[in-house]
This record gives structure tokens, C-alpha cells and sequence, in this order.
């Protein structure tokens, strides 16, 4: 299992971004996806939810209206689609597939708001 997050940088206040996470080694299009996201001194929160076939998505009240999960199965890639970001946006950005323990992570992109 392999997952490779890009996409980061940083970003003004009401600036976009476009996270994206590439993963192989499994049967991504069997599997639901999360993004996580952990800021300096705080544990990793669920940032968002996309059921495997893309049907269900799932916010965490802090990003409702304003981020977008969506996945492409025949390019093996989730994507996390950030607007109207805020200085407490800032934080490392990781996807996660379920049901890999450890292996399920990758190694992350930071994201940073400010300006």
C-alpha cells in the first residue's frame, strides 16, 4: 500500500487549493478514503469522507461549504478541493485508507494559510 499526497503550499486568506492523493498497491476502487489533517499541537482530525464509489461524502463541520472530497477510481486518486481557506486551515494534510493500520497513511502535505 502506497499513498503519495501533493498539492500543498502556501496560500492567502480566501485562496484555493487542490490536494490530491495517488494511491496504489491495493484495490482503491474497494475501499473508502479520508482526509485527516493534524496542525502543530493538536491531534489529527477527520477532515473529510468519500465512500468508494463516490456516493457518500462526509464534512467535518469546520469545512462544510467551503472543501469538496471527490475521487477518480480509474486513476487510483482522492482529492481534497480547499476554498475560502482560513489561517486555521493550516496544518499537514494526509489521506488515509481504512483497514492498513500504518500502511494506510501518507506521509502528507502541508498546508499553509497565511499571509
Amino acid at each position: 500500500v502506497q499513498l503519495v499526497e501533493s498539492g500543498g503550499g502556501l496560500v492567502q486568506p480566501g485562496g484555493s487549493l487542490r490536494l490530491s492523493c495517488a494511491a496504489s498497491g491495493f484495490t482503491f476502487r474497494n475501499y473508502p478514503m479520508r482526509w485527516y489533517r493534524q496542525a502543530p499541537g493538536k491531534e489529527r482530525e477527520l477532515v473529510a469522507y468519500i465512500s468508494n464509489a463516490g456516493g457518500t461524502t462526509i464534512y467535518a463541520d469546520s469545512v462544510k461549504g467551503r472543501f469538496t472530497i471527490s475521487r477518480d477510481n480509474a486513476k487510483n486518486t482522492v482529492y481534497l478541493q480547499m476554498n475560502s481557506l482560513k489561517p486555521e486551515d493550516t496544518a499537514v494534510y494526509y489521506c488515509n485508507a481504512p483497514g492498513f493500520g500504518s500502511w494506510g497513511w501518507g506521509q502528507g502535505t502541508q498546508v499553509t494559510v497565511s499571509s
